[in-house]
């Protein structure tokens, strides 16, 4: 006989209509503050993890992707006591991180094992609710205020830097455009262009102030005889590096009688995207100016704190979306 649903007794479905049906919460949380980036560790292993989070206080927690069950997530958390039965061997706290998994299934994310854990649209709805709640887990979630991995110092000095922004005077040389072409290869042949133009005394160089923050790089014409400002939003940079062949430019732009100049500069360029298109790029051009301000470390700040703080805002956003 047919069960009220029309099939019959012994069916896998007529089976799966009698089992509770599993609870999923499918609200996006709205954070105060996003703290996904502090927390969430895709490539760190296991032991990166247990070094993170040993001695931070209870509740502290990274999130990373799963070794052995690709997909999956691994969650590291610092609780305040070893489960019973468990003898800690060191004192450093190693025994004091747990660590769950947090499997994928085709409605969101639950933590595996824990039958009264309901599953997540999202890993950070997830996250959320456990700074709420336990529910399976010994402790609640502590959101940080910072990344585990570095002290609250130099995150609070790194933080600040970003949002200040870092500024010095360049020598601006030629802006060209590349097309498709991006990365070494794009700084490499407009370097070549510019000493060609130089040669033909077509090249005007000109002292810039040249600022990196987390809207993007704004270039600033200090006599404004070429332009007034262009600004290159952050999320429009795709790469920014030193001149691959290590040449020297030799003609500094005018500053102030008595200024300090370098006059064989090292020379270093970004690409950016051009407005209103996704393909074409422009290769812009720079060389150093002030002795104190070396083009390594601009473009340090631009690759490794600009671009880079970028590439975690769109994984969080792509983690927010999962």
């Amino acid at each position: 006989m047919a069960d009220h649903f029309g099939y019959p007794p012994g069916s896998l479905v007529a089976t799966l209509r009698r089992e509770k049906p599993m609870e999923v919460i499918h609200h996006h949380p709205v954070f105060v503050k996003d703290t996904s980036k502090y927390w969430y560790k895709p490539s760190i292993s296991r032991e990166d993890a247990i070094n993170m989070l040993k001695d931070k206080p209870p509740g502290t927690f990274v999130v990373r992707d799963s070794n052995s069950f690709p997909g999956a997530f691994g969650l590291a958390l610092k609780v305040a006591s070893a489960p019973p039965g468990v003898q800690p061997k060191t004192a450093d706290g190693t025994e004091l991180v747990r660590h769950f998994l947090i499997e994928p299934s085709p409605k969101g994310v639950k933590l595996k094992g824990c039958n009264n854990e309901p599953v997540f649209g999202t890993l950070s709805a997830l996250v959320y609710q456990h700074s709420i709640t336990p529910l399976a887990l010994p402790c609640k979630l502590l959101l940080p205020e910072y990344d585990p991995a570095a002290s609250p110092e130099h995150l609070n000095a790194a933080q600040a830097l970003l949002e200040q922004g870092a500024a010095c005077n360049v020598t601006y040389v030629l802006s060209c455009d590349t097309e498709s072409l991006t990365g070494p290869e794009a700084v490499r042949r407009c370097v070549a262009q510019a000493y060609y133009l130089l040669t033909q005394k077509q090249i005007i160089p000109v002292s810039v102030h040249f600022k990196v923050s987390s809207q993007g790089i704004t270039v600033t014409d200090n006599s404004r005889k070429l332009f007034f400002r262009r600004h290159y939003p952050v999320h429009s940079v795709t790469f920014s590096g030193m001149d691959p062949d290590d040449r020297r430019w030799e003609l500094p732009a005018p500053v102030p009688e008595g200024t300090q100049v370098v006059r064989s500069a090292r020379i270093f360029g970004f690409v950016a995207k051009k407005l209103a298109s996704r393909t074409d790029n422009a290769c812009h051009i720079f060389a150093e100016l002030e002795p104190e301000q070396p083009a390594t470390a601009v473009v340090n700040f631009i690759t490794k704190v600009m671009m880079g703080q970028a590439q975690q805002n769109q994984q969080r956003q792509q983690l927010n979306g999962k």
